[in-house]
């Protein structure tokens, strides 16, 4: 008897989602995309560092905040999932009402706030001290939240009072109480787990969590968490403020596409087999383990 075939019911740029009636199959694929466009390479075992360090910090943070893993063990999953292609990048999870606002921490000035900063003295309109410099360690993480946007469209950066506004419209009543509860547990979750990571050798520099509700209206994590994709990995040996960090992800990507025009969203293939030892690179060092 034939397996029958799954199609995902929510594609992004790098993840599937399928409905499996009262639960998510969600899978990270070995897509890559840099610039908003998906390459044309795929980069190899991607997706399982991605979902196998999402499962790594689901564990690491359930006395903080529940989250929306159910395993990764795709005999847990419907049959068309025992393949190759699905096997150590799936993540079967409760399904969720995500809240429209993803919470993005920042620890160290880099990228689009330091831009800012430059600017402004500000980032978000969160006034910071004089004379930091590019990459330095922020005093306290600030909590910047921005709205989600439909693919396509760019997230828009708001105020943390814009947010309670923002979600008083969506759930009348429960404004103040999701925003600053969003707040809170972004905040918690970094620490705990920034500097876990600094003991490891990775300086977390800025990363996003998404949270949803669910079937009892409690705040839950969902979509991946801490993982190169949604944060900014540096390394902690060679940290040096003044000028932008190496880091564990898309940079070669991104640096031999801006260097090379004519490229056809293609990369060669040794750019492809660096960016993924930097991915591998992280998973062992964050996790002590080689990747099964």
């Amino acid at each position: 008897m034939s397996v029958q075939e799954m199609k995902p019911v929510k594609e992004g740029k790098v993840r599937e989602i399928y409905d499996n009636g009262d639960s998510l199959i969600m899978v990270a694929t070995n897509r890559i995309s840099c610039f908003d466009v998906i390459l044309k390479n795929e980069v190899t075992k991607k997706g399982a560092v991605l979902t196998q360090m999402s499962k790594f910090w689901f564990d690491m943070t359930e006395d903080i905040l529940p989250n929306h893993m159910i395993s990764v063990d795709v005999k847990d999953m419907p049959e068309y999932f025992r393949q190759d292609k699905f096997d150590g990048n799936s993540m079967l999870c409760k399904k969720l009402e995500m809240l429209p606002v993803e919470c993005i921490i920042r620890g160290y000035i880099t990228g689009s706030g330091w831009a800012s900063y430059q600017k402004t003295g500000t980032v978000c309109g969160i006034q910071l001290p004089e004379g930091l410099k590019e990459s330095d360690k922020l005093p306290e993480p600030i909590y910047t939240p921005s709205t989600k946007a439909e693919i396509g469209d760019h997230d828009e950066n708001i105020s943390y009072d814009e947010s309670v506004e923002y979600l008083e419209k969506r759930y009348p009543g429960k404004g103040e109480e999701y925003a600053s509860k969003l707040r809170d547990y972004s905040l918690m979750l970094y620490k705990k787990c920034a500097e876990y990571a600094l003991s490891r050798g990775i300086i977390i520099a800025d990363t996003k969590f998404e949270f949803g509700l669910d079937e009892k209206g409690l705040i839950v994590i969902g979509d991946e968490m801490l993982t190169p994709d949604s944060s900014r990995f540096w390394p902690a040996e060679g940290y040096e403020p003044g000028h932008g960090q190496p880091s564990f992800d898309k940079q070669f990507a991104r640096d031999w596409l801006k260097a090379n025009t004519g490229h056809d969203w293609t990369l060669p293939q040794d750019i492809v087999d660096k960016t993924i030892e930097k991915y591998l690179q992280a998973y062992r060092l964050l996790t002590g383990k080689e990747l099964a």
